[in-house]
């Protein structure tokens, strides 16, 4: 009999679910005073603009993540540029000293001149292999993006807007522009 009178009360609502159960009780319109209304109306209003809120912060918290991570493969994808800029002058350097070299004849010169260029080629190739483009202007049309014209020539037989002479190599990274190519621009003769 013990048992059956624990399980009664165990199944008899206590005074916690009967407040429970009231509050899942649905209210009517003829059961809530104007104030009570008002204040559901205005607790309604705040909810609805917290939403709003979070689903911006969330919004915009994911823009920060996704360009976060864009930058980072950019940082990444981009990291050899600093050093890059800092040899593509030795680089120059070595033609200018390949091309001395060649114009003096002599055989001390020669022997010069074939290590020079074994350094010259081996240094192009590890650049080349940091992913350094060189930019090739000659007989190109011109293209702002990548030349950069610092005259322009009085030529008949090229057309007008091409390339005539590169004065100095441009290079990329990738794709991305780290010295334009210095040119010198045709343009028609005036008659």
């Amino acid at each position: 009999m013990s048992d059956t009178k624990t399980e009664n009360q165990a199944s008899a609502p206590g005074p916690e679910t009967q407040t429970a159960a009231e509050e899942l009780v649905p209210l009517s319109i003829d059961t809530v005073s104007p104030e009570q209304f008002e204040e559901l109306k205005q607790r309604a209003a705040k909810a609805d603009e917290h939403w709003e809120r979070l689903l911006r912060a969330t919004a915009d918290f994911d823009n920060f993540r996704k360009r976060a991570t864009r930058e980072k493969q950019e940082s990444i994808r981009f990291a050899n540029e600093v050093i890059l800029e800092k040899l593509i002058p030795v680089m120059d350097n070595f033609d200018m000293a390949l091309t001395a070299a060649q114009n003096a004849q002599s055989e001390a010169t020669q022997s010069l001149q074939t290590g020079i260029n074994m350094i010259y080629q081996q240094f192009r190739q590890a650049l080349a292999d940091s992913g350094l483009e060189e930019i090739d202007a000659t007989g190109k049309p011109f293209d702002p993006n990548l030349h950069e014209a610092v005259s322009q020539r009085d030529v008949a037989d090229v057309p007008e807007g091409q390339v005539v002479q590169q004065l100095r190599k441009g290079y990329k990274l990738k794709e991305r522009l780290i010295r334009p190519a210095t040119v010198i621009v045709a343009k028609k003769p005036s008659t």
